[in-house]
């Protein structure tokens, strides 16, 4: 908090923050904003009953667009286009030689790659934005057989609605462009950290009304446990002490100096649960999509084998799918985002050594054996954080509204965290350098 009341005497940083702000007022006043041709009534009289059953299949998305979704707001479709498509840029630059070559490229490769992720974001949220409007025309989205767009409809109006939560989805992505470049924080992070902030009064209160208050207090609890567990395995990492060798360039000596590589607990981040999230709800999405008799048929093997588990998220099998698919995506990025044999070469490029190590390939050798270790920990830690609301869904807590403890999951609580912890060290990180007085004075 000192960081904070300091920055706001800054002049230059106090502009950055006000700006941030400003910028996700305006994208929370346009999540509530609902497209044309939507029944506002009807859904907001659905989401008053909706159960989180029902509204699991897009609990993830709805979560990062801050309920946006379910309301089909002009903003209903939110970052996760923009979100997707960065990851299978990132991807992609280890399949494809000239994503590789342009991430090598320095600013200007960026700068390509950037329009590429936008490009991508576009394409990615037409296709949602079409996916959902879908569901809404065949009375799938909130429920079968309940009506949130206008009776009168045309193919007309579906198009307009495409088109605007498209044009929503382009438009969240250039303010959180914005945000990054002339605010405080990555713009994307605090978007998504905002749409969860603010679902956190509304679930607590659906919490103490369904459950009382001696379970409202022990989910505060554990919300308070959780948050300082995940502070401290954010904040946790491996430090490898490396020696730099002394060599001469030109007259200068270089180097003799020592210091250690910090390996994260948690490398991956918050990415393998919004690609399981993602994938394990792809199968439920699909079939309605296609709303075929095949799908639709209470005796088909896939119907009652596959659809009726995943689609309700208090059962042990997807439970148990989740957690397994959050470890592997964990191992998954982190072997796609991070490559030992680099590193080590890298290090051994500019005289860098790990003690009792011989550079080259022990070198990688033992990094990939302590990044392994951090990440069984790491992922098991994840996978753990990110099944939490659907244990509390198998217990009966905060089953009343759509989401009903979603922004108490342990997903939400990691996002949040890790989005505070970072914007802080940048503004630490800001404040230091501006007083700095420099060695003349």
């Amino acid at each position: 908090m000192s960081a904070i009341i300091q920055a706001f005497k800054d002049a230059d940083l106090r502009k950055k923050i006000i700006f941030t702000l400003l910028m996700i007022i305006a994208y929370r006043i346009g999540a509530q904003i609902p497209s044309p041709g939507v029944d506002y009534a009807s859904i907001a009289g659905r989401l008053r009953t909706l159960t989180e059953e029902s509204g699991n299949l897009y609990s993830v998305i709805n979560l990062f667009s801050g309920g946006a979704l379910l309301q089909l707001s002009i903003f209903a479709i939110g970052i996760m286009p923009y979100i997707t498509a960065s990851i299978i840029v990132q991807l992609l630059t280890v399949v494809i030689p000239h994503f590789e070559q342009l991430k090598k490229e320095g600013q200007s490769g960026q700068a390509k790659m950037t329009q590429y992720t936008r490009y991508l974001t576009l394409a990615l949220a037409l296709l949602q934005s079409a996916g959902i409007v879908a569901l809404a025309d065949r009375q799938q989205l909130l429920g079968q057989g309940v009506e949130v767009l206008d009776p009168d409809r045309n193919i007309f109006t579906l198009i307009i609605l495409v088109v605007t939560m498209t044009s929503g989805a382009i438009l969240v992505m250039w303010m959180g462009e914005l945000i990054t470049e002339k605010g405080v924080g990555n713009g994307m992070s605090l978007m998504i950290f905002a749409g969860i902030a603010t679902r956190i009064p509304t679930d607590g209160a659906n919490i103490l009304q369904n459950n009382g208050g001696l379970v409202f207090a022990m989910v505060v609890a554990g919300l308070i446990a959780l948050v300082i567990g995940i502070t401290f395995i954010e904040q946790g990492q491996r430090r490898i002490p490396v020696q730099y060798a002394k060599r001469m360039v030109g007259r200068r000596q270089y180097g003799g100096s020592s210091t250690y590589l910090p390996l994260k607990v948690n490398q991956a981040g918050v990415i393998p649960v919004i690609f399981a999230s993602s994938l394990i709800y792809m199968p439920v999405l699909i079939t309605q999509i296609v709303n075929s008799n095949t799908f639709e048929t209470p005796d088909n093997w896939w119907q009652r084998n596959v659809i009726a588990h995943l689609q309700s998220p208090s059962s042990w099998q997807y439970i148990l799918a989740y957690f397994l698919l959050t470890i592997f995506f964990s191992y998954f990025y982190v072997s796609v985002q991070y490559d030992p044999a680099e590193q080590a070469d890298n290090m051994k490029k500019y005289g860098g050594f790990i003690p009792g190590i011989r550079p080259g390939r022990p070198t990688a050798q033992y990094l990939g054996f302590v990044m392994n270790r951090l990440l069984f920990v790491g992922s098991i830690y994840l996978a753990t954080i990110a099944i939490l609301p659907n244990i509390l869904l198998d217990l009966g807590v905060g089953n009343s509204s759509a989401g009903g403890t979603a922004a108490f999951g342990g997903t939400a609580i990691l996002i949040m965290v890790s989005v505070a912890l970072t914007t802080v060290k940048q503004i630490e990180s800001q404040l230091l350098q501006s007083n700095y007085e420099g060695l003349l004075k």
